[in-house]
């Protein structure tokens, strides 16, 4: 495994909810990571964040990792859900509530 391969590893299992995002949870510098950030924020999801504009090989490894093309990407107790349009619909469905409450990730019921 590739550190930056390790890395990721350590931390979708250290973090129940990871966000590999551009920018950070303060100032996220996409649209679509901000939409990411705005949805865990409205439903009181705990979660931290990479930045992967600051580490090139992280930006990469962890598009391989997940075998997905984009950012941001959401680990959500080790398992990779998806990025901001899979989370925006699953949001809307209300399957990403029924996700956080059987993988017992703190939240508040949407409303």
């Amino acid at each position: 495994m590739s550190p930056v391969h390790e890395r990721i590893q350590n931390e979708i299992t250290a973090n129940p909810v990871m966000l590999y995002m551009k920018g950070n949870a303060m100032f996220p510098q996409c649209g679509f990571s901000a939409r990411v950030v705005q949805i865990l924020t409205h439903m009181g999801v705990p979660f931290q964040t990479a930045n992967v504009l600051e580490d090139p090989e992280l930006r990469e490894g962890v598009k391989q990792f997940s075998n997905w093309p984009t950012v941001p990407q959401l680990y959500v107790k080790g398992e990779f859900v998806g990025g901001c349009d899979i989370l925006t619909e699953m949001y809307q469905s209300g399957e990403l509530e029924t996700m956080l409450t059987e993988k017992g990730v703190p939240h508040q019921a949407a409303a």
